[in-house]
């Protein structure tokens, strides 16, 4: 059975607090009645976030309630044979959020205790993520609450293509492309891909980025978003006179994000000092040995039992003396209560959402500089972006020619997000959303309604 819920034709239940910032008044919002207005989980952390940015947007805030309802929901069953037989039903979810500068894009995640609140605050964060570099697209989410690794590869596929083929009404390569994020891989957008091509009777490269090789993904893409962490964070620390060699670096989560950044970082002479994932914590203070920490966790799947390194209490990791902290993992992850612990100089977000509103003023407030996510962690939709061109065009470029591309856009987007975070004195985080929510809302301007 497939749902489907237009948020902006659902009725008001509630609203959030009227704030103020200097003389201006933000007006309170009414919440969609497929919420809780008592716990709106990561969409209330994006509410908050559009509200703070209100006020600096101009005329263009006559349409800042497009921002605090996604364009369309889709809520699906997946049913799949489990090898044993049986019959079992996820659920599952794609979210666009807004498509005014474009199709929708956004990653799908796999994991048990996705919501749709989650997919809804991921949609509008790409939605942020996306006009923040400029590329031509709207921001879009997807999930299934499944955990995959109670999985045989059999029943990922089929969980994977009945997903594929549910929200196949809603994707494609000029609507809606999807990509890999929290355990989905290139295997996973290879059997979107095919499913979806099987479906439309063509093959259609373009529906999926973060594709094999082989399939028309692009060279670079894999490391893309722990290289634009790195990228800047180093463009970060320079303007606030962090050197980075020597700089002792602890990072949150060890896959694709905050492993290529962690090792790029000690490639570069940081000394990453602590890690954490969700096998447990381990620190040394001489500077871990990145490549055989990766190898181990590839070998393992976690950093627990890498036997250079100390073992670390997880709540006393976010108490480790550093200069840089990364949290490359799940959101929510920097709250009220350990935000007065953090001794880091600069944040630099590398997973989605994983700093709280009031562990963002408390830091703020301490004077540790975040580098917030929708502009750190940008670098994978712009690599994607990059593979959808090619896919379009049928030429491939070099990863030289790639990683070199995303570099200068990177450094480009911060550069512009100082200037405007520096003219309003607020934090990187208001400024990004102001220079995104203002490039969003522009194209709803300049489009109108219709009919």
């Amino acid at each position: 059975m497939t749902n489907t819920t237009t948020a902006t034709n659902a009725t008001p239940t509630n609203a959030t607090n009227v704030t103020a910032i200097g003389q201006t008044e933000i007006p309170s919002h009414p919440l969609p009645s497929y919420l809780n207005p008592n716990d709106l989980g990561p969409w209330g952390t994006f509410l908050q976030q559009v509200d703070r940015v209100t006020p600096y947007l101009g005329n263009l805030s006559r349409w800042v309630e497009t921002l605090k309802r996604p364009k369309r929901i889709l809520v699906v069953d997946v049913p799949i044979f489990l090898d044993n037989g049986t019959v079992a039903h996820f659920e599952g979810y794609r979210v666009q959020h807004n498509t005014s500068r474009g199709p929708g894009k956004g990653g799908v995640r796999f994991h048990q205790d996705v919501t749709l609140s989650e997919v809804m605050a991921l949609s509008a964060w790409m939605s942020i993520k996306n006009a923040a570099v400029n590329v031509p697209y709207g921001g879009a989410k997807g999930g299934i609450r499944v955990d995959p690794r109670k999985l045989s590869i059999g029943e990922l596929e089929r969980v994977t293509r009945r997903y594929t083929s549910e929200i196949g009404i809603i994707i494609g390569p000029s609507k809606d492309i999807p990509a890999p994020d929290v355990n989905t891989n290139e295997k996973i957008m290879a059997w979107m891909m095919d499913t979806y091509s099987m479906n439309q009777g063509t093959t259609s490269t373009g529906v999926v980025t973060g594709k094999p090789i082989d399939l028309g993904g692009s060279l670079g893409r894999r490391e893309a978003t722990g290289r634009g962490v790195f990228t800047v964070g180093v463009q970060a620390a320079q303007r606030i006179g962090l050197p980075i060699e020597g700089a002792r670096v602890a990072v949150q989560g060890m896959g694709n994000v905050g492993g290529v950044a962690a090792r790029l970082f000690s490639e570069a002479g940081a000394r990453v000092v602590a890690a954490q994932d969700h096998g447990g914590s381990i620190y040394n203070e001489a500077g871990l040995n990145m490549p055989a920490l990766l190898e181990h966790v590839s070998k393992t799947g976690t950093v627990a039992g890498f036997e250079d390194a100390e073992v670390l209490a997880n709540e006393a990791f976010w108490q480790t003396p550093c200069d840089i902290l990364i949290p490359a993992a799940l959101e929510g992850q920097i709250t009220e209560l350990n935000a007065h612990q953090i001794q880091a100089r600069m944040v630099i977000e590398g997973a989605n959402g994983p700093t709280t509103p009031h562990a963002d003023d408390i830091l703020n407030d301490r004077g540790v500089l975040i580098v917030p996510d929708v502009i750190a962690n940008a670098g994978g939709v712009t690599v994607s972006y990059f593979e959808w061109v090619q896919d379009f065009s049928s030429f491939f470029w070099s990863e030289e020619e790639i990683n070199k591309r995303l570099v200068d856009i990177m450094k480009g987007a911060l550069d512009a997000i100082w200037q405007v975070s520096a003219e309003h004195n607020v934090s990187l985080r208001t400024a990004t959303f102001i220079v995104a929510c203002k490039r969003i809302l522009h194209a709803r301007d300049l489009r109108g309604l219709y009919p």
